[in-house]
């Protein structure tokens, strides 16, 4: 049950961000608010990504999301089916993903735990 739990997060999470990449890349921007106070602006994930020095809107970060979203949904199919690979790799891809404030992080945390509570 654990392990499926964590193949659905990883998947919800991958998919999004595969998603908002590629569109940013083919229409030119992230899926952002519409109307209200934070019209147009980005998660907090961008002021991270910008104190590394990365703009957030710039192509290397569109095109980060989308191989991020490719990468993790190709491990996270190789966890499901049992691969040697999937496990291990799974928990690489989880940690490279807490940077994703707030969403992102809070599904890498608890695909971390998981992980960890399938191996004890």
């Amino acid at each position: 049950m654990m392990k499926w739990i964590i193949v659905i997060l990883v998947i919800l999470n991958a998919s999004w961000m595969f998603a908002d990449g590629l569109r940013a890349l083919l229409i030119g921007d992230y899926v952002t608010p519409s109307s209200g106070p934070h019209a147009g602006q980005l998660g907090p994930w961008a002021a991270l990504v910008k104190a590394a020095g990365i703009e957030p809107r710039s192509t290397f970060m569109k095109a980060a999301f989308v191989f991020y979203g490719a990468s993790s949904l190709i491990v996270a199919a190789g966890f499901g089916l049992d691969q040697p690979w999937g496990r291990n790799l799974l928990s690489v891809v989880a940690m490279l993903g807490l940077w994703y404030l707030p969403l992102g992080t809070a599904a890498n945390i608890i695909t971390l735990i998981l992980l960890f509570l399938i191996r004890s």
